[in-house]
């Protein structure tokens, strides 16, 4: 499991040009990527990682400050480019085995406390945001 944690101090996603899900104060971005070996194991380490980073002013952590999280589904933090010019998506989970564990590990993150917002899993979505600082972390369940 991959996971780009961006603190932001805003962010939205579009789809179909109407606004699924947004934060207007300071919080994270969470983009999500899920492979095929992913389960209960590695969403409860990415969970708890999200939740207890110290990000924020005074080295605080999203549960420290109640920051929220909009978290966006993105199956291409699997794309391999390592040969030609066309990425290989296979080492992305297919959508009938991430999407169950996409929403799990937002409601593992909600179970804790946090507001989290979401995208449409699987849709067209379009992403906006502000990043704070910049702060934009890479998180992957294999290094952790």
């Amino acid at each position: 499991m991959r996971v780009i944690l961006q603190r932001v101090s805003r962010a939205s996603v579009r789809v179909e040009n109407k606004i699924v899900g947004a934060i207007e104060e300071t919080g994270y971005l969470a983009l999500v990527g899920i492979t095929h070996e992913d389960g209960e194991t590695q969403l409860a380490k990415m969970a708890d990682k999200t939740a207890n980073l110290r990000l924020f002013e005074g080295e605080k952590s999203a549960l420290e400050v109640d920051a929220p999280i909009l978290a966006v589904s993105q199956f291409t933090l699997y794309g391999d480019a390592k040969k030609g010019r066309r990425p290989s998506w296979s080492k992305a989970a297919p959508g009938a085995v991430s999407e169950p564990l996409f929403e799990a590990f937002v409601q593992k993150l909600r179970n804790t406390g946090l507001r989290v917002e979401t995208g449409i899993f699987g849709a067209d979505m379009q992403v906006e945001l502000v990043n704070d600082g910049p702060v934009t972390l890479i998180l992957d369940s294999e290094t952790l």
